[in-house]
């Protein structure tokens, strides 16, 4: 089910030459393709097995995620973490959330999630460090609201991965208010010397910054 993003030969190679991925991803993402309005907000299945390897590159036990849809990240992500780990995720959408609810039932790593249902500031306010990884994929005009937010909670050595920062290339020459909040985005974390970061070519656009 290509999105446009890449190529769809080359996200086809990518795929074969990349671990494959559990039977119950491909059900989801079918899923999330036939009941939703946009599935395309969910990340692919590159994106997921990245997003698995970047928790046990940071060996996380902690870790949040900003904007769950229907948790195809959520899952990838708690399934490379330890059998204490914990995974926070944050929705508003409660078709989305019955989606992905139904899932975390159906995978032995779907307990290591806690839903957390209303507007994520809300959500972060309430919770306490430290984090070992941060996943912000929500609505773009609080990005650099959210990044404010979890900052503080990550620890030294900690990651925040932003995903959508390059928005089909449309941030070179934002125009809509989403393009232009992305783009203020880009360049606030690009400013913060609190962070190593780096932007990544990968599918829509992919921030790392890793806590100093």
């Amino acid at each position: 089910m290509p999105d446009g993003l890449v190529p769809e030969a080359i996200e086809e190679y990518a795929e074969r030459h990349s671990d494959e991925v559990e039977p119950l991803f491909d059900e989801l993402r079918a899923e999330t393709f036939a009941r939703t309005a946009s599935p395309a907000m969910q990340v692919g299945r590159l994106e997921g097995r990245f997003l698995h390897l970047l928790v046990k590159l940071t060996s996380a036990r902690r870790v949040l995620e900003i904007g769950m849809f229907t948790g195809y990240s959520a899952l990838m992500m708690a399934s490379a973490l330890p059998d204490d780990g914990e995974l926070v995720t944050c929705e508003i959408d409660p078709g989305a959330e019955a989606i992905a609810r139904r899932y975390f039932d159906r995978h032995p790593h779907g307990k290591k999630i806690t839903v957390r249902m209303g507007p994520a500031l809300g959500t972060l306010a309430s919770l306490t460090g430290p984090l070992d990884l941060a996943f912000i994929d929500a609505d773009k005009g609080n990005y650099v609201s959210y990044y404010e937010a979890v900052l503080p909670l990550v620890r030294p050595g900690g990651l925040i991965v932003a995903d959508n920062t390059l928005w089909s290339g449309k941030v070179v020459a934002p125009q809509t208010e989403v393009e232009q909040a992305i783009a203020r985005f880009n360049e606030h974390v690009a400013r913060d010397t609190r962070v190593d970061k780096v932007v990544l070519t990968v599918r829509d656009g992919m921030t790392l910054a890793r806590k100093l």
